[in-house]
């Protein structure tokens, strides 16, 4: 069986998938970043989904919020082990090469933010508490006793915050937009009135997903003898 590493028809596959999503993902956000306001929320399917501008300093959905290095360095050995997969792979497993190009655009697409897109997160230093950081930009003095963090990137409507009370960190976040707005009907016990996904995500986030259950469906169900 031909390897994929040598069959012209593999690399466009995987390069193809991998390169326009990458794209979409990169433009989508810049032009969300750019013509929506912080507080602006945009119908995209109406009561569906909707655009909004966040910031997390997070991975996937948010989750794990402040290990921006530990993510750098974990996408990096994604990356690795996509081009590894597809090298490994032969010209017939087309659905494999179509999920590795889906989990490389996203790897590379949140990459580029946390490497490039730079804001500062500010966190409280009372223990055990639960708020969220806010993520920003520091206008003016960031060593005086008070702390005036504004909106990315411009620094408008500023919050103040006493600096002995929180800590600043500038660091790589990534940009996230789009949001399901659904919310369980109120016949659901225990789950009424909650949204069905309340986290905000991008088209990277949304690739790396999908290729990772197309990775588990093809591991799972494909039969085809390895060369």
């Amino acid at each position: 069986m031909e390897p994929a590493l040598f069959s012209l028809f593999s690399h466009l596959r995987f390069w193809f998938v991998a390169g326009v999503l990458l794209w979409l993902d990169l433009w989508s956000k810049s032009w969300v970043f750019y013509h929506l306001s912080t507080s602006e929320i945009r119908d995209f399917i109406p009561d569906v989904v909707v655009f909004r501008r966040s910031l997390n300093d997070g991975a996937v959905f948010g989750l794990f919020s402040g290990y921006t290095s530990v993510f750098i360095i974990a996408s990096v050995f994604a990356l690795g082990l996509m081009f590894y997969l597809f090298a490994h792979s032969n010209r017939k497993q087309r659905v494999l090469h179509i999920a590795l190009g889906l989990i490389l655009a996203g790897a590379l697409g949140n990459l580029y933010d946390r490497a490039f897109i730079k804001a500062d997160v500010v966190r409280s230093k009372v223990k055990g508490g639960n708020q969220a950081p806010h993520i920003g930009r520091i206008v003016g003095d960031r060593d005086g006793p008070i702390i005036h963090i504004g909106d990315y990137p411009d620094g408008n409507n500023v919050e103040r915050y006493v600096s002995d009370t929180v800590t600043v960190r500038e660091q790589g976040v990534v940009r996230d937009f789009i949001k399901f707005v659904p919310r369980f009907p109120s016949w659901v016990p225990k789950l009424a009135g909650r949204e069905m996904w309340p986290w905000v995500f991008n088209v990277a986030d949304a690739a790396l997903v999908c290729g990772v259950i197309i990775l588990l469906l093809f591991t799972a169900f494909d039969r085809a003898p390895r060369a």
